[in-house]
């Protein structure tokens, strides 16, 4: 079994990131679609931009990683 490298590990947790990002995308365009509440949608657009975040800072510490030669 391989050890995972610092630039793997940030970009797999990229990935799980951005799977929910689309969860949470889905579910403000069903909320949308359906009419939904304005106060749920403000509260997932602001889910969805925190998870965005998070996503850059990930791949931002897997080009450092993969630049350090991690």
């Amino acid at each position: 079994m391989t050890e995972m490298t610092g630039s793997d590990a940030s970009l797999q947790r990229a990935e799980e990131l951005l799977e929910r990002l689309r969860v949470r995308v889905d579910a403000l365009e069903a909320n949308a679609d359906g009419g939904g509440d304005l106060d749920e949608a403000v509260d997932g657009l602001a889910e969805i931009a925190e998870l965005a975040k998070q996503v850059e800072a990930e791949v931002q510490r897997a080009r450092q990683a993969a630049d350090a030669g991690a």
